[in-house]
Formats: C-alpha cells, sequence, structure tokens
C-alpha cells in the first residue's frame, strides 16, 4: 500500500535584491552558531564576492541563488551556477550548484537541490556538479571528515549531514580532495634533507616575491598556474580580469617571504605561494569589520601574527616536470615556505586542496610530514535526459 505523499511545509524563493542577498549571505551563521568549528565570513567579503559588478567571475558565469523558507523562516539557501570557460566533450559544460546551507532536513535539502536543479535542466545542462562557491578556483567541495577544527582561509566548513543528505537525494562521489596539515617546526626526513642540502643546479634559481612588482608577479604565477594544471579534472583557467582582482584582494595578505619563485634563465616556471589564515584572524568579528573590527584585524595581521597559514596555489610549467629536477621542484619551494614561515611564528601550514588521484602531490605532502586531516567531496548527479 502506497501512503499519500504530505505536503512539503518548505518554500524555495529565488533571491531578488539587496535585502534577499544580504539575507542569504546571513544565514549560515543562524543556522550553524552553535558549531564551534564554524568561521562566519566577512559580510564585505561575502557581498563582493557574490555581486557581478565586483566579481569577475561573473563575466564568464552565470549564477542563481534561492533561500528556502518554513512558516516564514529561513531554513536554507544554495546557488546554481554555469560556468561557460568549463566544457565537456559535447562542448556543454555541467552545472554546478554551490553556497549550500540548511538545517538537518531531507524536505528542505530536496527542496533546494530541486531548484539547483530545474534551473540547470531549463538551461539545457544534464550533469549538477558540487558544491562550488561559486568557482572551482574559490571554495570548493564539501566537509566529510574533519569536522572538529575550523577551515583555513578560502576552505569551507559543513555539517556532518550535509553529505548524508546529498547522498539520499542520489548524489555520487565525483572526487574527494584532501588538506593535509604540517608542523613547521618538524624535522624533514632524511631523503628530503638530503635533496634540500645538495641545492638546485647551476642556471636554476630560487627567490622571493618581489612585492614592488606585485601585478607582475601574480600575472607570472597565474599564467603558470593555468600551464601546470591545464587538463587536469576539474580546471577552470583565470582570466586576465581575475588576475588583476585576485591582485588586488591579495596584496594585504602577501608577504614577500611567503611567496617563492623558481627561475630558469630569469623567466619564471615554478611557484608556492602560502598566505596567512585570515579565518582565525576573524574568527570572533561575527563578520563585521565596523566599528572596531579593522583595527583588530590590522593588529592581528601586522603585529601579533597568524599562527597558521594555507598554501592555496602551487605550479610547475609542464615542460619542467619531465625531467627529475622538474619533478622536485615542489619540494624545494614548500622546503623555502616552511623554513620562512617558522621565522614568521607561523606554527602550522595547511596544503590544500589536493585530488585524492594526485599521487606526486601526496607524497611531497607527505614527504614533509604532512598528514590528510580534512577531506572535502565533490559530488555530481546525471539530471536526465
Amino acid at each position: 500500500m502506497t501512503l499519500p505523499r504530505t505536503p512539503s511545509s518548505v518554500e524555495v524563493r529565488r533571491v531578488s535584491g539587496r535585502a534577499d542577498l544580504d539575507r542569504f549571505i546571513r544565514l549560515p551563521n543562524t543556522l550553524y552558531r552553535g558549531d564551534p568549528a564554524w568561521v562566519p565570513p566577512l559580510l564585505l567579503e561575502r557581498r563582493a564576492a557574490l555581486s557581478p559588478r565586483s566579481n569577475p567571475w561573473f563575466r564568464h558565469g552565470e549564477a542563481a541563488f534561492w533561500i528556502a523558507q518554513r512558516h516564514g523562516r529561513d531554513v536554507g539557501r544554495i546557488s546554481a551556477q554555469e560556468d561557460r570557460l568549463v566544457r565537456g566533450p559535447d562542448n556543454r559544460g555541467p552545472a554546478h550548484f554551490g553556497l549550500l546551507a540548511a538545517e538537518d532536513d531531507g524536505e528542505v535539502f530536496a527542496a533546494l537541490l530541486a531548484a539547483a536543479e530545474g534551473w540547470a535542466m531549463s538551461r539545457g545542462l544534464r550533469v549538477m556538479q558540487g558544491p562550488f562557491s561559486l568557482s572551482i578556483n574559490e571554495q570548493a567541495g564539501l566537509l566529510i571528515s574533519g569536522f572538529d577544527t575550523p577551515p583555513m582561509l578560502m576552505m569551507p566548513h559543513d555539517p556532518p549531514y550535509a553529505g548524508v543528505r546529498l547522498t539520499e537525494l542520489g548524489y555520487r562521489k565525483e572526487r574527494d580532495l584532501l588538506a593535509y596539515l604540517c608542523e613547521t617546526s618538524g624535522v624533514l626526513p632524511a631523503a628530503a634533507t638530503n635533496i634540500v642540502a645538495r641545492g638546485l643546479p647551476a642556471g636554476i634559481t630560487l627567490r622571493p616575491l618581489r612585492r614592488a612588482a606585485l601585478r607582475e608577479e601574480v600575472s607570472a604565477l597565474i599564467d603558470i598556474f593555468n600551464d601546470a594544471w591545464a587538463g587536469n579534472w576539474g580546471f577552470t583557467p583565470f582570466t586576465e580580469e581575475e588576475v588583476a582582482h585576485l591582485a588586488a584582494e591579495l596584496r594585504p595578505l602577501l608577504h614577500e617571504r611567503l611567496v617563492w619563485f623558481v627561475e630558469t634563465a630569469g623567466r619564471p616556471v615554478a611557484f608556492a605561494v602560502c598566505l596567512p589564515n585570515l579565518n582565525e584572524a576573524i574568527r570572533d568579528l561575527s563578520g563585521r569589520l565596523l566599528p572596531f573590527g579593522w583595527a583588530q584585524l590590522l593588529w592581528r595581521l601586522k603585529v601579533a601574527g597568524i599562527p597558521t597559514a594555507r598554501v592555496p596555489l602551487m605550479g610547475v610549467r609542464r615542460h619542467m616536470t619531465t625531467g627529475l629536477m622538474g619533478r622536485l621542484l615542489p619540494l624545494f619551494l614548500v622546503d623555502a615556505l616552511r623554513r620562512e614561515a617558522l621565522s614568521l611564528g607561523i606554527k602550522r601550514i595547511e596544503m590544500s586542496w589536493v585530488l585524492e588521484d594526485n599521487l606526486p602531490m601526496r607524497n611531497l605532502a607527505e614527504a614533509l610530514g604532512a598528514h590528510v586531516y580534512k577531506t572535502y567531496r565533490v559530488y555530481a548527479k546525471d539530471l536526465g535526459a
């Protein structure tokens, strides 16, 4: 006997206007206020990230946002996106969902994902993938292990039930993204120590960031990144506009001793970037910089220092990886970051994210004594013909 389905009390409304967007941005702070690992993001940063006027991602992507309500109370949110730079074999990319936050309620998750899937199918897209908020180059994946510690800069945090709810709705694992944690005071394994001690061969040099030429330096590292990762799963290139935006956004966080390049014949061929963990500095600001948050943030960044950091970007030009030395360049870069971070009072560095099947990077992280302490999952679902 099949029982009649009870009508859902969940209503999903599309975000329209600034007031709705503010509700959308603030909602996770209400939902997760009891989670000791939750870090409220800066409201100003979130508004800018989701605005077509300020985020250059919208030059090649489109997004829609929804809020779920029950009896007039906000209980969840989601976004759906299409990025024209992401293309599959049929020259149509998957739709993406992201910015997912909701109460632990199957009806809420079902209503939110139905809204995002309907938007995708109305555009002729037949695969949904995510979460990406908004791009794989911003926040990617859903936390499935490591719930007991706060996320690092530009990494998501989710409750344990979120992955269960997605699976119930037919979403399958696409890829796992790993976050490694490294103690800067740890002793390198003997093999790594011996390689670093021998140094780079003649004609290959290691140098720090030239802050006076920041725009050119960021452009060089993104050019290397686009070359190094082209063809890898999920790769989406940075555009010139995004490079300029990234240079402006990162300026307050970049330290000359925490960005390193490898050059051959004066040309950068590899790089690694380490950023102070801004989340540790803003955790108690409730997302607000006014009236006194600016002063607290500047003090923590410039005076008190932050004891944790993250390596979000690294790359070696593909033509360099065919030889042994090219494959060892990341070891020299990360060792330089580790050494300089320790001298700046940074005790722990997260290396993230690393694809589960990227064995060279995983081997490098483990050679440096790092261990996986968080796992994020990208899910996918076929939406039908």
